[in-house]
């Protein structure tokens, strides 16, 4: 299986896909007009369970420094404009997503 991640900051959404196979769709929460999520194609480059402070159960490194895919603390979040540029997502989705995808899965984010 060939995963990549497809995600869309004005949907509020994160694709999954195997291949050109859509697996999943996910909510999302992306980053505020300030500290916007950066647009680019990305890598995940590691994991880390319970990483603590806001980032709920879950952190996935991109190749982009301090950004990554992470749990919240905050569900009521998801949606919306609010981080500061990292992906947001509900913690059960990212555990499902984690458990899915290898490091080194390709990372798209887009307007």
């Amino acid at each position: 299986m060939k995963y990549s991640i497809d995600i869309s900051i004005k949907y509020h959404q994160l694709k999954l896909y195997d291949g050109n196979r859509l697996i999943k769709a996910y909510p999302i929460a992306v980053g505020k007009m300030l500290t916007a999520t950066p647009v680019g194609i990305y890598t995940i480059i590691n994991k880390q369970l319970n990483p603590g402070g806001p980032f709920g159960v879950l952190w996935m490194g991109l190749s982009r420094p301090h950004y990554g895919i992470h749990g919240t603390n905050s569900p009521s979040s998801i949606g919306k404009n609010v981080s500061h540029g990292c992906i947001r997502m509900h913690n059960d989705d990212v555990l499902q997503l984690s458990s899915m995808v290898p490091i080194g899965t390709a990372v798209t984010i887009h307007r």
